[in-house]
């Protein structure tokens, strides 16, 4: 082998590390990834209130008689179509999976003829005391499992307000007699005295309480009769 032979040879070996060399420098520049300065992923988590500091309250759900005040039976009627393959709406209708919602406002929880309830239902519906109001209806479409431990019902719920709000208004119109709708902003707690208030006078005239002492009488006013004795 003559000296230009050797040549090619050491020319072509060095061009080709040079080749490489080249590539391996591209691509370093094309596909950096820099170092972290913390190894590790990043996991976000909700803060815990420090011991002993009050728990952040929970957003209030708002009632379903503010929600039914501005609902859409018809809209109601088209998300219903989710509920059909499990349930019909007719009078008289037949049970499927669940069993038909036909006059379910007010309706007595697992009382529903000819159906077999799981046990977590029939729990919930302390023997038929229990019933569909319109409240249940709105916790129970939120989330099933949530309000009834143990419901055999795999539906996962209706997160969205409005939703459900048009379901219960287009299932109240199935029915003969629809259920009056609640008033909103209704509270069972208005008669209550405000925390701090005064207690009701009593009515003039009225004696007192047992163990209450007689009201004292205003200034130059004459105290009144002592009550006679009841009879024996």
């Amino acid at each position: 082998m003559d000296s230009f032979e050797i040549n090619k040879l050491i020319g072509g070996l060095l061009g080709t590390v040079f080749v490489v060399f080249s590539v391996g420098i591209i691509s370093d520049a094309l596909f950096a990834s820099p170092t972290p300065e913390k190894p590790g992923f990043a996991i976000e988590a909700a803060e815990e209130p420090a011991e002993g500091g009050p728990a952040a309250p929970a957003a209030e759900a708002k009632p379903i008689a503010d929600l039914l005040a501005n609902a859409n039976a018809e809209a109601g009627a088209a998300v219903f179509k989710k509920c059909q393959a499990c349930h019909t709406g007719e009078k008289g209708g037949p049970n499927k999976v669940g069993p038909d919602l036909w006059d379910i406002v007010d309706r007595p929880v697992a009382e529903h003829a000819g159906f077999a309830y799981s046990g977590g239902m029939k729990e919930f519906s302390k023997d038929g005391a229990e019933k569909w109001t319109y409240d249940n209806l709105n916790h129970f479409l939120t989330s099933p499992k949530k309000l009834v431990k143990g419901t055999a019902m795999s539906f996962a719920g209706l997160p969205k307000d409005e939703d459900r709000a048009n379901v219960i208004a287009y299932l109240r119109t199935l029915s003969d007699s629809p259920k009056p709708l609640p008033t909103p902003g209704a509270s069972a707690d208005a008669a209550a005295p405000a925390e701090g208030a005064a207690p009701a006078k009593p009515a003039e005239g009225a004696a007192p309480a047992e163990g209450e002492a007689p009201a004292k009488p205003a200034e130059g006013e004459a105290p009144a009769a002592p009550a006679p004795a009841p009879a024996q």
